[in-house]
């Protein structure tokens, strides 16, 4: 083969695993170096002049060990904006989360637009002991005696008006909890929850560990989705509540893992 043909062999290999990457990054909004390395069998620095090179051109920004879109450049949506999508779904999921908080239990609640409709529905409860890494949250139960509230401190995610990091993770392992109400960014039926910062899985796997029962939720938007960083199997918690536009078909893998889905 004459160094002709191999060029124009290597740049067809480029082109084609680039505009696999563009694919990738217009279905899922994100992407990860390790994904394309063993998609393609190329090195990691192949990989990373392309992601610099899409970068000058503006479709994405880097992260590390990957990117996100650009179209999801801010992130993530404010508390403000969450709270508004899907807003009487998330009420209803809510609403079916709080009946599992018993009286007397010991309640760990991550940060999230539907666990803070989860929070709302708390007003009868009684003796409960909530530990929680969100400000609203904190705030929303504030006035109720019969709730000891615990915050985890850390360092504030303004976004979310959220705590994270360090010292979140310390505080929430000196606690055993009956029940931890999480949330996620993302869900594959098949691998798994996502979310799309290594801090936040970090921290959601924290929540899994110190308690007892977890119950996941969500509204159904979410399904179908990865994000960058997966936070645990479904396998790992013990319910997921979401509402009825959830397919069927992702409903049967779920079962199938042993999970209890509750459709409110």
């Amino acid at each position: 083969m004459n160094n002709s043909t191999q060029t124009g062999k290597s740049e067809r290999n480029t082109l084609a695993r680039r505009s696999k990457i563009l694919e990738i990054l217009n279905k899922e909004n994100v992407i990860s170096i390790s994904e394309i390395t063993k998609m393609f069998d190329v090195s990691e620095v192949s990989v990373r002049n392309d992601l610099s090179l899409f970068e000058k051109k503006g479709f994405l920004i880097r992260t590390r060990g990957g990117a996100i879109s650009k179209q999801i450049s801010n992130f993530d949506l404010n508390l403000n904006q969450r709270l508004e999508h899907n807003y009487k779904l998330k009420q209803k999921v809510g609403k079916r989360a709080a009946e599992f908080i018993k009286d007397g239990s010991t309640v760990i609640m991550d940060s999230g637009s539907t666990i803070i409709e989860v929070a709302k529905n708390l007003k009868n409860k009684k003796n409960l002991k909530l530990i929680t890494n969100s400000l609203p949250i904190a705030d929303i139960v504030a006035d109720n005696d019969q709730i000891e509230v615990i915050i985890t401190g850390g360092t504030l995610r303004p976004e979310m008006r959220s705590l994270i990091g360090a010292t979140t993770e310390k505080t929430i392992l000196s606690y055993s909890c009956d029940i931890a109400i999480l949330g996620a960014d993302g869900i594959d039926a098949d691998m798994g929850f996502y979310t799309k910062l290594e801090s936040e899985a970090s921290l959601v796997q924290t929540m899994i560990k110190a308690s007892r029962k977890r119950i996941v939720v969500t509204d159904s938007s979410k399904f179908g989705k990865k994000r960058f960083v997966k936070i645990a199997n479904i396998s790992d918690v013990d319910v997921i509540i979401t509402d009825d536009a959830i397919s069927s078909s992702d409903v049967e893998k779920i079962v199938s893992q042993g999970v209890q889905l509750i459709i409110s």
